[in-house]
């Protein structure tokens, strides 16, 4: 399940949001401006977005039960994607069309006053919502780079708001530019264009998260450092001869499964294996508490060779 830091960076995000879109659509309505309108859509969309992520949030909390017996951690996963596809299919597209219409058929807005002050206001408020949001992700960065952190996060809801963010700030500084243009070189096709550009911006959003977003839903393996610890704890456990392989995969942002291949010393009992297999398991999960489940399969390096040529001799 998300941290208290992921839920504070959506509940900052949601209530700037749904404040922005209204006083949006009404500056929109007022002036007549493609550059405002599309971003009271993409307000719009980012608020039904937030909500998406809440939802997606407290889906997966639920226990496991007999039809998912590992549980729904990954609806978290689920509901990310499905918003990169909201800010795609709705933010950039309704964008596009309403640029792309008025480029077609240019003609003057009305004052833009009420555009420059709900665009001033708009940034006050969505500065506000990043800067909860980048302290959110900054906090778990440590020494990796800005996007080797967002590859190495499983965590969508702290990088998908970053995102959502990101590309709010720049939308507002577009369509304030483009509407200052229009205005002042009485170029009206300029606010079209600006609403074009806010398009590109949410349509590259989007890609960016169906691609994290992607990963986690196929299965991303723990990090490098957690596999390489979980190794050395089952290579310094007694009665283990050495360890075939480990193979991890997360289903939610602190929910790992880990399946072990060890081969076990010759001469163990059928006993002395499951004292063996039931200590490593426990201090596995002592050095990580995020690791759910954990399956040991025994089996000696030459067996285990000889299936991973079987296997891959079969996919050939």
């Amino acid at each position: 399940m998300a941290s208290g830091g992921s839920k504070r960076a959506i509940y900052a995000a949601l209530a700037g949001n749904s404040l922005i879109a209204i006083t949006k659509f009404a500056a929109s309505a007022y002036t007549g401006s493609s550059a405002m309108f599309s971003e009271a859509v993409h307000s719009l969309v980012d608020t039904g977005n937030q909500w998406l992520l809440l939802y997606g949030l407290k889906r997966s909390r639920q226990p496991a039960d007999r039809q998912h017996p590992f549980g729904y951690g990954m609806e978290e996963y689920f509901w990310a994607f499905v918003v990169a596809i909201l800010i795609f299919g709705l933010g950039a597209g309704i964008s596009f069309y309403e640029g792309v219409k008025r480029v077609m058929d240019p003609h003057e807005m009305g004052d833009p006053f009420v555009n420059y002050i709900v665009l001033g206001l708009a940034i006050l408020f969505e500065g506000g919502s990043w800067l909860v949001a980048f302290r959110e992700f900054r906090k778990g960065k440590g020494k990796r780079g800005w996007m080797a952190e967002i590859r190495h996060s499983k965590d969508p809801t702290k990088f998908t708001v970053l995102f959502e963010d990101s590309a709010a700030m720049l939308g507002l500084v577009v369509a304030l530019i483009g509407i200052a243009l229009a205005r002042h070189l009485h170029m009206p096709v300029l606010d079209g264009a600006a609403a074009i550009v806010i398009g590109v911006i949410l349509a590259t959003t989007a890609g960016l998260l169906a691609y994290e977003c992607k990963g986690l839903l196929i299965g991303e393996a723990a990090s490098p450092a957690v596999i390489a610890s979980i190794r050395k704890t089952a290579t310094a456990q007694e009665g283990v001869d050495s360890v075939n392989e480990v193979l991890t995969m997360h289903l939610g942002p602190e929910d790992i499964l880990a399946n072990l291949s060890l081969d076990f010393s010759d001469g163990l009992s059928a006993t002395q294996v499951e004292a063996a297999t039931s200590r490593l398991e426990q201090a596995i999960k002592a050095e990580h508490p995020h690791i759910k489940r954990i399956f040991i399969e025994a089996q000696s390096t030459e067996a285990h060779h000889r299936a991973v040529r079987d296997q891959q001799a079969a996919e050939g």
